[in-house]
């Protein structure tokens, strides 16, 4: 490729590349978007050129026409600033002239100035000029250039020239603007703010002004002061992160602008605020066209209307308005002058870059860059910001300062730019101006960090940048530092300023995002923070490291950062010394503050920080309130609790404080020596302040300022309470210095202090009074009527028994009551005379009876202590009534009150001790006497043990009488009576097996129908029936007796047996699952049978041995079971166990014990054969164990064919008879030894030496699970021919007619995939049909012992090699049997081939297209390909017509017009039929039959008859089971085929009615409840096609997993399939529907007699699954009737649900009978339909009535 290429290059020739230079232009001036982009670009190449003057004139037509004239030294008038158009710019600098390689330079675009010090790069700067001219014209040291565009079209050209000779020496170079179009200039305030701004850093350049018509605006002059040189700053990074650039030194320079502008200049701002009004002098339009007059007019629309003036003379009103006008013109032309003065901070920084950085930025700029180069920082200090701020308020029409560009820019709004020789777009995002050797972007707007070298240079050069503005704010810091330093705390002001100053500082050095790059600021603040490195010095608390030292203004005077802290009003009171951020900094500067935040620069106040200064000295009372206030805040919030602890003992062991007003009053108190507090809020409030207090007391100022609760936790100091102040106070030390206190020695302060402590007892602990008990009861400190007492020595006013007593007598005469009393009595103080005294010398004497000495202690009880009313309440000290004994020394005997009752009657009729109360005062049981002694344990009543044991006592008197008095009270005085506790006591009447007795609680029972089971019964007679309920006896034994009686004693006769089970039918629901499964296996159901003799003999059987009888009873199993009948006693027996029938298992189990005995009980042949297809159906509920046993035992009934005798007739043939020379004979096998009949051919030749199974779809299958053999596997079959004949075309035609039809046939068929495809079929050489004269099939059988060997003559036999081709057979020597074909080939197609496979092939095979049309069969595609091929044919005919005779030929027939739709409408007529070389007639000796007797239709039923038939009884087509979507155009096309599930002998009879109804009743009977609660999805069946396709129930359960949420009306199972929502409301919702829907399904359960418990409703969210059979439990699904029939149901239309779910449950009820959907199921399913007919014709009359 490369070869060629270069071919091709030397090949051609050169053309130029065309470039427009126009369109370039434009596209490069499209990038500039500032404003005066001109401007700038020409004041940058004037620094270029070392100007030091420039000059730039605005040039309006008429003044260049008056330029121009010969007289031009007139004078020119001012025009109108803001709208006088300009015609031509001219800008004139006296820098260097151009030279030869300018001249060249500047006709070329992008070719930047190489010098490497110079601004100019790119080399577009100066065609910025084609923005605003066509033809710009530059002169310079007298030479001339002028641009044009050739022929006013894209091209530029350049023409250049010498000027006149007079010209040459002016020195200066000049750019002349003609403008495109006319316009006004700019904004002249605006312009001259530019100007001056861009003059900062231009170099060389000293002064600019500027002239409109002549008439000079402005001039701005600059002026550098004397420059001081900075040392660099040690502590800060000199050099750029790569190394790149260094600083090499530092200085700062004033810098000095000096501006004189015109004062209409401040006029024209357009961002002024304007005056509110200005007052409208003119009265009619001027013809003058100056500026300012103009100006005025502009400004007269904003004002009021004018008030009308008086008359005056016109001429005069002009004269004054002209003079006005003139006066307002002078004042406006004057130059205004001002100043300002600046600090630039510069560094001088060395470059040093390698070779590849320096070819890259070569490439990038076209100049290499400097070795060394200069950055620039404007800093505007406080002062001068604030002068100028002041200037702004100044101005003309607050237009602000000429000089706001230059102003510092600390409120962050973007002024501050990055200047390239001049400024650019790109702000700072600091304070002030930046300058250097930027590299800009091509417009010169931003500065260029997209190319990766250029950018490396600008991140490097703005690292610089943050360096610079370091060292100027660290220089403007130490310069605070100092002035702080010279002054003093006295000198607020000076520091106020200083403080001032910094805040400005802080915020001109403050970083904001950058426009239009952010990363100039990101890049600036980086480097400004981390230059200076960082410090590895540890800060104080925990360790935490810090930055470098970076100066702060503080509190103190400027500070590092890092010993600086963040304001804390809660340290402020008590932390005087530490230098922290001083408000106005935290508020003004919060940026900032922020950031050193951020950074870990400034932290807040730490631990350190305040242990130290508690160290340096004493605290006042206030600040030590303060400092506790922190603390207990640091406390409760609980951070770093962990260190919290040692933290407390720090502050403790630090803080002293001083107390006390003067120095001789002043006393230092440790806090360490603090344990307690007083609570004034407390108790505490009750301490004397003016008494002597603890030393370790805080100090009750200090205390009174907090929460009590704060101080305990935070501090761990102690509540200083009563009993510690008592203690104090009773120290030996407070008692000799302060007698006064001494409450021994003086009786008022005993006085006060005995009210201190009634007022706080009843707050104080029990400890507390027992401890203040203990201090005071030794102490004599209790003012008696005799003095102080000790409080034991002492008694109240109330003790008045004896007169002698020192009774208790106040100083003040206050009286002893209250909380008072109650510590005195505390103390000791007795309230009365001891009892002991009182029984020696009253009641020994026997002066007081018991109701005086009662009423005495009555009288005193409010002051016996709990310890005396105890002694007296066990104390013997009370007669009993009716004493007989009397002691020796002729005292009568006393007991306790405990031991007595209260003397009423009823307590002496039941012979209870009682209290002697005497005859002189009357018992009243409410007195307060009666109430006194209850207390002492004076009984009212007997306990309820006593009353029960008196009523089971052997006093028949007293029995009565406690029973009744027991009922009596047992709501009220006996509530805790529970029989269960007092199941022991027999206190009950009762009478049990006709006798009376007394019965414990839990033995009888209320019930008389439980004393024949030989229980006890309550004796109604004598126990009130409302007090049964009180006795809670049960009216039933619990579970656990019947269960016990049942073991112990069973009914011995079946009369007796009746009466105990129904009576216990009632008691079901009472017995646990447990209890029921041991009767289950507890033999107590006594059955009678006849012994020898005629003796009837009872033995007792398990329930589980059991049956219920009924119809099925006397029949077989009668025989082998034992059926029961108790009546209403069943439900006992049903819930122990007892079945209504045998299950599958015993059944098996019975016949595996003696399988000819269950024969014959089986009456023979047909119920033996019952039971085995019930045990066939039911298989599967069978164990694995009994199927084992079942493969080995003789049990299947098996058939073998015997040759009938002549003389026997022909006509009484059963269902196994098959022809009238034959009979069955049957015997008991074992599965090995039975053959299944799949070959029907086979069994007429073997039939009579083989035992072959009944000829029954669902025997076969179970007798070939259990081991049987299929009688096709024992066959082998070898065939023999004579001579082929070779090109027999009957050969080639039914080749052809095979493949034509087998597509059909494979459509249809039901069970199974074939064993090789139809295309592979379909080749010639896989697929051969050959014809020989004759074939001879010999078929040899082996089984075990039998081997035997026929022959006999085929039409047509199939056989394959191997993996060979399929070849078929013909026989040319007879007819051809198409059954023999069909059967031969679905030999070789299918691995199991069915005896109807056969069938089907060979009806699709022997039936004329139209008939297998009208029966459903889409046979369109071989229509169409027949009709092409006739249709070509017919064309060949007629090519030969020519040459040919045409040969005659019948019109062939058409097509009779089908009666079902048809897909193709065009099919005109059938193939015709040859007259010679046809096939020989097809046989059709062997055609199925159907059952046509008893009802049956005459013809076979297929599923498009019952759908038809059920749309004349609904008007809606059927759908499909399973399938949710409406049937399509042609689901009922089904073939008319045949439904016998296999070949019958050409001479089979027709099956009776009454085998089709048993198989019917079987599958009505085999419907089932189901049990589980979880169905888990399983498929149990191969899918046919058919199913697939047409949406047929799935029997299989593939509706996923339900699960069981409930029963509803009446038992109906409810499922859900997992996905649907919410499942637990779904009964709820859908209650209405559901109920609608059992309603339905209930009546047509009944309609088919099926178990009601056999069908359940389920449902789903989304599917095609309508109804299936799950192991003969039928399933419904409740979203198919919602959707087709809840409707119609809710209105009363019942007619179409009960159709449409009547034929949905005949199709799962044939599912009993067949699984798969083949064509014996569709039998059935019509089978069903018509037998119950009549019971749903007889329901829908019922409904429509």
């Amino acid at each position: 490729m490369s070869y060629a290429r270069d071919a091709l290059w030397e090949s051609g020739h050169d053309e130029s590349v065309e470039v427009n230079q126009r369109a370039l232009i434009d596209k490069v001036l499209a990038r500039y978007s500032g404003e005066f982009t001109v401007f700038r670009e020409l004041l940058q190449n004037s620094a270029d050129a070392a100007s030091r003057n420039v000059e730039i004139h605005f040039e309006t037509k008429d003044y260049l026409d008056h330029k121009a004239q010969d007289d031009a030294s007139a004078e020119w008038r001012l025009p109108n600033l803001k709208n006088t158009h300009v015609h031509q710019w001219t800008f004139r600098n006296d820098g260097n002239i151009f030279r030869e390689e300018d001249w060249s330079r500047l006709k070329k675009i992008a070719e930047g100035n190489p010098d490497e010090e110079k601004i100019g790069a790119f080399g577009v700067g100066f065609y910025s000029l084609f923005s605003v001219t066509e033809e710009p014209f530059v002169t310079s040291g007298g030479r001339w250039m002028g641009f044009y565009w050739k022929d006013k079209k894209d091209q530029l050209f350049a023409r250049r020239g010498n000027l006149p000779e007079g010209a040459r020496m002016d020195g200066w170079t000049t750019f002349a603007m003609p403008l495109r179009e006319p316009m006004t200039m700019p904004p002249p305030f605006e312009f001259v703010r530019f100007l001056t701004s861009s003059i900062t850093f231009v170099a060389h350049l000293t002064q600019v002004s500027v002239l409109l018509d002549g008439h000079l605006l402005a001039k701005i002059r600059r002026e550098h002061g004397t420059p001081k040189i900075l040392p660099l700053r040690p502590a800060l990074k000199a050099e750029s992160p790569h190394r790149s650039m260094r600083a090499r030194s530092m200085e700062i320079t004033p810098l000095f602008i000096k501006a004189e502008v015109m004062r209409g200049v401040y006029a024209t701002n357009t961002t002024k605020q304007r005056r509110k009004s200005i007052e409208k002098t003119i009265t009619k339009p001027s013809t003058s066209s100056g500026f300012f007059s103009s100006l005025f007019s502009s400004l007269a629309g904003q004002a009021r209307s004018p008030t009308p003036q008086p008359q005056i003379d016109t001429a005069e009103a002009q004269r004054l308005e002209i003079a006005k006008r003139e006066e307002e013109h002078k004042k406006l032309s004057q130059m205004t002058e001002r100043n300002v003065a600046l600090a630039v901070f510069s560094i001088d920084i060395d470059v040093s870059l390698d070779d590849r950085m320096r070819k890259e930025l070569l490439r990038a700029t076209k100049k290499s860059p400097p070795n060394k180069t200069r950055l620039e920082l404007i800093f505007t200090g406080k002062e001068q910001y604030d002068a100028s701020m002041k200037e702004d308020e100044q101005e003309l029409d607050r237009t602000g300062s000429i000089f706001q560009g230059l102003r510092a820019d600390i409120e962050g709004v973007g002024q501050a730019r990055i200047f390239i020789g001049h400024t650019t777009g790109q702000t700072t995002g600091l304070g002030g101006h930046l300058s250097g050797r930027f590299i800009p972007t091509v417009e010169r707007e931003s500065v260029d960090l997209v190319d990766p070298s250029v950018k490396v240079w600008n991140e490097e050069l703005l690292s610089m940048g943050g360096y610079l503005a370091r060292s100027a704010y660290e220089v403007e810091m130490e310069n605070i530092r100092s002035a702080w330093n010279t002054t003093s705390d006295e000198d607020k002001d000076t520091r106020l300023s200083l403080r001032a100053r910094a805040l400005h500082a802080m915020k001109f050095f403050t970083f904001y995002t950058s426009t239009p790059s952010p990363r100039v600021s990101e890049r600036l603040e980086e480097s400004f923070f981390l230059c200076a490195g960082t410090s590895t010095r540890g800060f104080a608390f925990l360790g935490a490291s810090t930055p470098a030292p970076f100066p702060i203004i503080s509190t103190s005077g400027v500070k590092d950062a890092h010993e600086v802290r963040m304001p804390n009003e809660t340290f402020t009171a008590f932390l005087r010394r530490l230098p922290v951020v001083p408000d106005e900094l935290a508020i003004g500067a919060q940026k900032m503050i922020a950031e050193l935040r951020s950074r870990g620069m400034i932290q807040d106040i730490v631990w350190s920080d305040v242990i130290n200064e508690l160290k340096s000295r004493p605290l006042t009372e206030s600040e030590l309130v303060a400092c506790l206030k922190w603390w207990i805040g640091v406390w409760k919030d609980g951070s770093g609790a962990a260190q919290l602890h040692g933290v407390r003992a720090e502050l403790i062991d630090a803080a002293i404080l001083i107390t006390g007003g003067g120095v001789a009053e002043e006393k230092a108190i440790p806090l360490s020596t603090i344990r307690t507090f007083i609570n004034t809020r407390g108790l505490g409030a009750l301490i004397l302040a003016d008494g002597p207090l603890p030393p370790h007391l805080l100090p009750i100022s200090v205390s009174q300022q907090f929460d009590p609760h704060n101080l305990a936790s935070a501090m761990l100091w102690k509540e200083l309470s009563i009993l510690e102040w008592l203690e104090h106070l009773l120290s030996d030390e407070v008692a000799s210095t302060h007698a006064d206190f001494d409450p021994t020695k003086s009786a008022p302060f005993a006085e006060r202090l005995l009210t201190i402590l009634s007022r706080a007892w009843p707050s104080l602990s029990k400890d507390a009074q027992e401890r203040i008990v203990g201090l005071l009861r030794p102490k004599e400190c209790v003012p008696t009527s005799k003095g102080m007492k000790q409080a034991e020595q002492a008694y109240f006013e109330t003790a008045h028994v004896f007169s002698d007593l020192p009774l208790v007598l106040l100083p003040s005469g206050a009286p002893v009551k209250g909380q008072l009393e109650k510590v005195l009595q505390a103390l000791g103080v007795r309230r009365h005379v001891d009892l002991q005294i009182i029984f020696n010398r009253m009641i020994k004497t026997g002066d007081w009876s018991t109701s005086e000495l009662v009423k005495y202690l009555v009288g005193v009880q409010s002051t016996l202590s709990s310890e005396e009313l105890q002694r007296l309440s066990l104390t013997a000290a009370f007669p009993k009534e009716g004493q007989s004994d009397v002691k020796d020394n002729g005292k009568i005997t006393r007991y306790k009150a405990s031991d007595l009752y209260e003397p009423v009657d009823s307590m002496r009729k039941l012979g209870l001790p009682v209290l002697d109360w005497g005859i002189r005062t009357k018992w009243r049981g409410n007195s307060d006497e009666a109430r006194f002694l209850y207390k002492l344990g004076l009984r009212r009543y007997p306990d309820l043990d006593k009353i029960l044991s008196l009523a089971s006592g052997v006093d028949e008197a007293v029995r009565p009488l406690a029973l009744a008095y027991f009922l009596d009270n047992l709501s009220t005085k006996y509530i805790d009576y529970s029989p269960t506790k007092f199941a022991h006591i027999a206190f009950i009447p009762s009478i049990k097996g006709g006798q009376s007795y007394l019965g414990k609680p839990n033995e009888i029972f209320l019930n008389p129908v439980w004393a024949s089971l030989g229980f006890g019964i309550i004796d109604t007679s004598k126990v009130p029936r409302d007090a049964m309920t009180k006795l809670q006896i049960r009216e039933h034994p619990p579970s656990q007796m019947f269960v016990r009686l049942l073991q112990t004693s069973p009914p011995t006769d079946e009369k007796t047996a009746q009466t105990w089970f129904e009576a216990l039918a009632g008691r079901v629901s009472e017995f646990s699952a447990v209890e029921l499964k041991l009767l289950s296996g507890t033999p107590f159901v006594p059955i009678t049978s006849v012994g020898h003799g005629d003796n009837p003999s009872v033995r007792l059987l398990q329930p589980t041995q059991c049956y219920f009888k009924n119809q099925s009873s006397a029949q077989v199993h009668s025989k082998l079971f034992t059926f029961v009948d108790f009546g209403p006693g069943n439900l006992f027996l049903g819930a122990c166990g007892t079945k209504h029938e045998p299950s599958v298992e015993e059944i098996a189990k019975i016949l595996l014990d003696d399988p000819r005995r269950f024969f014959e009980l089986a009456n023979g042949r047909d119920n033996y054969l019952s039971e085995l297809l019930n045990i066939a159906v039911n298989r599967r509920l069978i164990s694995p164990g009994t199927i084992t046993r079942m493969k080995r035992a003789p049990i299947l009934l098996a058939s073998r064919r015997i040759k009938r005798s002549r003389t026997e007739k022909k006509g009484s043939l059963d269902e196994f008879d098959e022809e009238d020379d034959w009979d069955l004979e049957y015997d008991l096998m074992r599965p090995s030894s039975v053959a299944v009949v799949d070959d029907t051919n086979a069994y007429q030749l073997f039939g009579e030496v083989i035992f072959s199974a009944p000829q029954e779809d669902r025997l076969e299958e179970f007798y070939l699970e259990l081991g049987s053999v299929r009688l096709s596997s024992l066959v082998k079959e070898k065939y023999r021919t004579s001579t082929e004949a070779r090109g027999d075309r009957r050969a080639k035609e039914i080749r052809s007619l095979i493949l034509e039809r087998l597509p059909l046939f494979l459509h249809e068929h039901p069970h199974a995939r074939t064993k090789v495809p139809f295309s592979w079929l379909n080749n010639d050489s896989n697929f051969v049909v050959k014809t020989y004269g004759k074939i001879t099939v010999i078929k040899t059988l082996s089984f075990g012992q039998i081997n035997a060997s026929k022959n006999h003559d085929a039409s047509a036999v199939a056989t394959q090699e191997g993996r060979g081709p399929i070849q078929l057979w013909l026989a040319g020597n007879d007819t051809i049997d198409l059954y023999e074909v069909s059967t031969s080939m679905c030999r070789l197609l299918f691995h199991s081939p069915k005896p109807s496979d056969a069938l089907l092939f060979m009806t699709i095979l022997s039936t004329d297209l139209k008939s297998l049309r009208r029966r459903g069969y889409n046979v369109d595609r071989i229509l169409r390909k027949q009709k092409a091929e006739r249709e070509a044919a017919e064309a060949t005919a007629r090519e030969k017509a020519k040459q040919t005779a045409l040969v005659s030929h019948q019109k062939a027939p058409q097509v009779v017009e089908p009666t079902m739709p048809v897909t193709n409408p065009e099919i005109g007529q059938l193939p015709e039929s040859s007259s010679k070389d046809t096939l020989p007639p097809i046989s059709t000796a062997i055609q199925p039959t159907l059952p046509a007797n008893q009802g049956l239709i005459d013809k076979p039923i297929s599923r498009s008859f019952m759908d038809s038939w059920r749309q004349k009884l609904t008007g809606q087509r059927h759908q499909s089971e399973g399938h949710a979507s409406l049937p399509s155009a042609n689901q009922d096309l089904r073939p008319n085929i045949p439904s016998a599930s296999r070949p019958r002998s050409p001479l089979s009879a027709v099956t009776p009615w009454s085998a089709i109804a048993a198989n019917i009743d079987t599958a009505i009977r085999a419907c089932k409840e189901e049990k589980g609660e979880m169905l888990q999805n399983r498929a149990q069946m191969q899918m046919v096609k058919e199913a697939l396709n047409e949406g047929y129930c799935d029997i299989s359960g593939r509706a996923g997993d339900l699960t069981l949420i409930g029963e509803y009306m009446g038992g109906v199972k409810v499922y859900l399939t997992q996905d649907v929502p919410d499942p637990s409301s779904v009964l709820q919702k859908k209650r209405d529907a559901l109920a609608r829907f059992i309603h339905i399904s209930r009546n047509l359960v009944q309609v088919y007699g099926l178990p009601s418990s056999s069908v359940h409703i389920f449902l789903d969210v989304t599917g095609d699954l309508i109804a299936f059979n799950r192991n003969a439990s039928l399933f419904l699904n409740l979203r198919f009737f919602e959707t087709w029939h809840d409707a119609e149901v809710s209105n009363g239309d019942l007619f179409k649900a009960y159709v449409s779910w009547y034929f949905t449950l005949a199709h799962e009820i044939a599912h009993n009978l067949v699984q798969p959907h083949n064509s014996e199921h569709e039998f059935y399913f019509s089978s069903i339909c018509e037998a119950y007919m009549p019971a749903l014709t007889r329901l829908l009359m019922t409904s429509q009535s």
